[in-house]
């Protein structure tokens, strides 16, 4: 009798997840092992903000998978295990039982990596302070809520994605919020300074205080038990809180795999287009791994929830066969802040000039749908795309309407090689009620033909 194929995965959050469920569907016969250090897995890291503001009533709504659900399918799941090594060659691994503090080993066929990643901890002095708190697994939310419940002023550090959320999340609950960004504007990684400045009006205009092109340099307990802070932005001015949260980028967990794997220089794991690592019984996915990003045809990382299940999915329908390729990324995000719909898609114009690309952008701003509609609201959009191909490289949307399904369009264009003559007159269906007779993407690609001086010839 052949022993069933063996596979271990380390890490239980999205990409854990998604790998073993498909495991289960394309590989009913394998022996599936799962290692996650914490008792809890797959919970979304957005709940937060969201319960501290009221949307989301408890944290434990946002876990969408319970160890036992796997575990009455005949997967071994050791939450609270930590693995401390991994032999590659050997195709060993050893465990340590958190609770118990017994070491064990084991084998494996195959091995897939979902190990994730954990937050960059700036190197400030005082950051070990109690009153500074983290902000990303299930735990760290808790501490987090728990700790602002008898905090009125918060200090935010990072205007990344989870700091801007965080920010209306703790406005929303009516404390007091410092919003501190190194970089001269927020989300300068997915918009561009017109949008950031946009949305810092939105902040602003709702009571968060934010400091930009600012870098903390130190946090102090004071006499009286607060949290100061002092920054390099005004050498006589400092801050003081009840605490201050940690948002300041993400940091692949890899050193399991040091030397034994290719991995880029962030320490995330290389993958080819089937998931596998450079070892062919190893898999990697998730925050872990990076990925293959379509508008430079190069690979980035990009710790996406949505790059996570995608990613798991493929390491586990590839785990045994090489049956289904990536098709990559665009980085596709959105976020709503104050009623506002941020969304996001491909390259900024920085970065797209760092790529050393001939880009070029225009901004579209006019109202979603006819003026003669109720909330007829205002939608900018900045599209990026090249000079030399007409090829879209990126799109950026801020609108109270809910645009978001629009930079998914605009990512399925750029994953597709689609030009601005194309978008400007893709087919869009006309209804006052969702758009005016040119769709608001059809008038931004319409602008940037008017820029290149006309459509190309066909």
């Amino acid at each position: 009798m052949i022993n069933p194929m063996k596979v271990v995965v380390i890490g239980c959050t999205h990409a854990g997840i998604a790998a073993v469920r498909q495991i289960l569907n394309y590989y009913p016969n394998a022996d599936i092992t799962v290692y996650e250090r914490q008792s809890e897995i797959s919970y979304l890291s957005c709940a937060t903000y969201l319960h501290i503001e009221g949307t989301v009533q408890s944290l434990a709504d946002a876990r969408y998978v319970e160890p036992e659900d796997f575990a009455k399918q005949g997967v071994h799941m050791q939450v609270n295990h930590d693995v401390i090594r991994v032999d590659a060659k050997a195709h060993s691994i050893l465990v340590q039982n958190l609770l118990t503090k017994e070491l064990s080993n084991t084998t494996y066929d195959k091995l897939i990596m979902a190990t994730g990643s954990i937050t960059a901890i700036p190197a400030i002095p005082g950051i070990e302070n109690a009153k500074v708190q983290l902000c990303k697994t299930y735990d760290q939310a808790h501490d987090l809520c728990d700790y602002a419940t008898d905090s009125h002023r918060i200090a935010i550090v990072g205007g990344g994605y989870v700091g801007v959320e965080l920010a209306e999340g703790y406005a929303r609950s009516g404390h007091d919020v410092l919003l501190i960004q190194r970089p001269s504007h927020l989300l300068n990684a997915y918009v561009e300074p017109l949008l950031a400045d946009k949305i810092a009006n939105v902040l602003t205009t709702h009571g968060v205080h934010l400091l930009t092109n600012t870098q903390v340099t130190a946090f102090k307990d004071t006499d009286d038990g607060k949290l100061l802070i002092t920054t390099d932005h005004d050498q006589d001015q400092d801050y003081v809180v009840d605490m201050a949260a940690i948002t300041a980028g993400m940091i692949p967990q890899t050193d399991l795999l040091q030397g034994q794997v290719k991995m880029a220089k962030n320490g995330a794991l290389i993958t080819d287009d089937y998931m596998q690592t450079s070892d062919p019984d190893i898999l990697a996915a998730g925050d872990a791994a990076v990925t293959h990003y379509n508008p430079t045809g190069t690979n980035t990382y990009a710790p996406l929830v949505s790059h996570a299940i995608r990613q798991g999915a493929l390491a586990g329908i590839n785990v045994c066969e090489r049956r289904l390729r990536t098709i990559g990324t665009q980085t596709t995000t959105g976020m709503l802040i104050f009623e506002h719909t941020v969304a996001c898609t491909g390259l900024t114009l920085a970065a797209a000039k760092t790529a050393r690309l001939n880009a070029a952008s225009v901004v579209y701003q006019g109202p979603y749908r006819p003026d003669f509609m109720p909330d007829a609201y205002p939608v900018t959009i900045e599209l990026i795309y090249d000079q030399n191909n007409r090829k879209i490289l990126g799109a950026q949307l801020m609108c109270q309407h809910d645009v978001s399904q629009a930079a998914n369009t605009v990512s399925a264009l750029i994953q597709n090689g689609g030009t601005i003559d194309q978008l400007a007159f893709l087919d869009m269906l006309f209804s006052p009620n969702f758009n005016d007779t040119y769709n608001y993407l059809n008038l931004a690609g319409q602008l940037a033909v008017e820029q290149e001086k006309g459509y190309l010839r066909t």
